[in-house]
C-alpha cells in the first residue's frame, strides 16, 4: 500500500510485513500483556479508586503513574529503582527531565508522564493562593512553595505581588541560579511591582541543601529590596527560604 505523501516505511516499523510469511514478526505489537501482569494492574487500580493514595505506599502509587508510559512491561522494578535513586515520590516527580532520563528504563515517555504529574500538583496548589488574600491564607501559600520549590536541585527565586488588598495578583520566577546562588537585582524587583501596580511584595527562594537558614547574601539582598521598597512606597511582607522539610520566614524570625 502507498503512503501518502511525506512519509516514509521507517515511521512505521510495525506495520512492516512480515518477512517469508512469518507472523512473529508482528510479536512485539500484538502480543497480549502477561495475565499475572494484567491481574496486577487491576489489583492496584482498584485499591486506588476504593482507598485512595493513602492506602498505597511509594512504589505502587509510582507504578500507577508508570502504566501508560510502559503500557507492556512489569513496571515495579523501574518503580523501585527510581525511588532507591531519588528518596521518595516527591523527588522523584521533581527530579529533572536530564536527571530521571539518566535511570535505565526511564525514557522520554516515562519523564513526560512524571512531569505531567509534577505539573497537576503544581496548577492545584497554585489555585489555592492566586487571586485570594495571602494573608489569610498563609498555610495555602507555604503549600504552594514547598510543592514547587522544595525538590529543585537549584536555587530559584520567586517575587509574589499583591495588591492593596494583599491578594495575590502576580507569581513570578525572577531568577534561577546554582545549587547554592541566584542572582536578585532589587531594582528589577521593585521596576516589575510597579509595572504590575502592586502594593506588596512577598520574596521567596529555595536551598537545595535543606536547609533555610539566610545567608549573609539573603541577608543582604532582602535589606536592599526593603530599602528599594521602602523608597517607593511598596511594603515587603517577607522573605521565605524553602527547604526540604521547612521554611524559614523572614519576618517571624525578626530579620524584618
Amino acid at each position: 500500500m502507498a503512503l501518502p505523501s511525506g512519509f516514509s516505511d521507517s515511521l512505521f516499523p510495525q506495520l512492516s510485513p512480515p518477512v517469508d510469511g512469518d507472523e512473529a514478526a508482528f510479536a512485539p505489537v500484538m502480543a497480549r500483556l502477561p495475565s499475572y501482569i494484567a491481574d496486577h494492574r487491576t489489583r492496584l487500580r482498584a485499591r486506588f479508586l476504593e482507598g485512595g493514595a493513602a492506602a498505597m505506599p511509594d512504589y505502587e502509587l509510582l507504578e500507577l503513574v508508570l502504566f501508560r508510559a510502559i503500557p507492556r512491561q512489569d513496571v515495579k522494578p523501574l518503580a523501585r529503582l527510581l525511588l532507591d535513586t531519588f528518596g521518595d515520590f516527591n523527588r522523584v516527580i521533581t527530579a529533572s527531565p536530564a536527571r530521571l532520563q539518566m535511570i535505565k528504563g526511564a525514557g522520554p515517555a516515562v519523564v513526560l508522564e512524571l512531569k505531567l504529574v509534577e505539573a497537576a500538583a503544581q496548577r492545584m496548589m497554585r489555585a489555592r493562593v492566586m487571586q485570594k488574600p495571602l494573608l489569610s491564607s498563609w498555610d495555602a501559600l507555604l503549600d504552594y512553595c514547598h510543592t514547587t520549590m522544595a525538590h529543585r536541585e537549584t536555587e530559584q527565586f520567586r517575587v509574589l505581588f499583591l495588591d492593596r488588598k494583599n491578594v495575590l495578583i502576580a507569581d513570578e520566577e525572577q531568577a534561577k541560579g546554582t545549587v547554592d546562588h541566584v542572582p536578585v537585582y532589587p531594582r528589577e524587583v521593585v521596576k516589575r511591582a510597579l509595572e504590575l501596580n502592586a502594593s506588596a511584595l512577598i520574596l521567596v527562594h529555595n536551598h537545595p541543601s535543606g536547609d533555610p537558614t539566610p545567608s549573609e547574601a539573603d541577608l543582604s539582598m532582602t535589606r536592599q529590596v526593603q530599602d528599594a521598597c521602602a523608597a517607593l512606597g511598596l511594603v515587603l511582607h517577607d522573605h521565605l527560604i524553602i527547604g526540604k522539610s521547612r521554611e524559614l520566614s523572614f519576618r517571624s524570625s525578626g530579620y524584618l
